[in-house]
């Protein structure tokens, strides 16, 4: 059983395009910003804005590779580019996370003189672009998981600006130096809390992990419920790209289905099983009378 593939429309790769822009104009005037006035969080904030760009420019590059067609070297396209950009975008996220930390101790230590000012004022503009940016992404495809990543990072983002607007505001009102450095702190768990979320997702997919949303135990039930069968084994579901999930299975039948010539009948209502009950979009069955178990004999987990 399969079902046509699904390609990210040209709608998702305009609305990435947009908030790149913005995300990337903003960046350049952060690091200006940050030059002027020797503040740590605002360049904490422009390591995360960076790892944005860089998150964005991915998943562009992912979508455009998804609208490939499949071909006899890559079977199922290059659906996978999206799970290596979130990969990508994952690591990059801890070691520039690890590089602020580092600095923001050290500032902790031997605090030195910040713009509380500038910070606030460019947090606050900061925030106003990544509500516009959050806005464009929430109209595509979140389903998939580089968009997904992406639309997290513009959201973390939101939410790091709200620190470091507080940080700026607690600097001009109590000449605290060192909030500048907590703000950053706050800056770096959010993003090892992004960072987290999407090497767990990738990693699951890139080792073929059962996907969450699939209960295989279930899905055995629901087969084995379908006229004439008698068990299912070698069951084995995975992840293509966050919206591609295939399945896999032997399917053992009752002998009389193989001279009767009911067999595709039962392969019709195996696929109703899984559309009625399941979010699989490509599966395989082979069909299988009990005896032939005895010939499968180390060649099957």
């Amino acid at each position: 059983m399969s079902k046509s593939h699904h390609h990210a429309p040209s709608g998702d790769m305009r609305h990435v395009l947009v908030a790149l822009t913005l995300i990337a104009l903003f960046f350049v005037a952060e690091i200006v910003a940050a030059i002027v006035g020797s503040s740590l969080v605002l360049f904490a904030d422009a390591g995360h804005m960076i790892t944005d760009v860089a998150a964005l420019a991915m998943s562009a590059w992912a979508l455009r590779l998804a609208r490939r067609p499949a071909e006899a070297r890559w079977t199922y396209g290059l659906r996978r580019a999206e799970i290596l950009s979130a990969a990508v975008n994952g690591i990059s996220l801890v070691a520039v996370g690890l590089v602020i930390a580092v600095e923001a101790i050290q500032r902790l230590v031997n605090p030195r003189p910040v713009s509380g000012t500038l910070v606030l004022v460019i947090a606050l503009v900061g925030a106003v672009v990544n509500v516009a940016a959050t806005t464009v992404l929430g109209r595509a495809n979140r389903g998939n998981l580089n968009i997904r990543g992406a639309y997290l990072h513009v959201l973390t983002d939101l939410y790091a600006f709200i620190a470091t607007a507080i940080a700026g505001v607690v600097i001009i009102v109590s000449h605290w130096q060192r909030a500048d450095a907590v703000a950053s702190l706050v800056v770096v768990a959010l993003m090892a809390y992004a960072a987290w979320g999407l090497l767990h997702d990738a990693g699951s997919i890139l080792l073929q992990g059962t996907p969450d949303n699939l209960d295989l135990v279930d899905v055995r039930t629901h087969l084995t419920r379908v006229d004439h069968v008698i068990d299912v084994h070698d069951l084995h579901a995975w992840s293509v790209a966050a919206d591609l999930t295939t399945l896999s299975a032997h399917v053992v039948v009752e002998s009389t289905c193989f001279d009767d010539g009911h067999a595709p009948q039962i392969l019709d209502a195996l696929q109703s099983c899984l559309t009625e009950h399941f979010a699989v979009q490509h599966a395989t069955f082979q069909l299988e009378p009990a005896s032939h178990e005895s010939h499968e004999e180390g060649l099957h987990p």
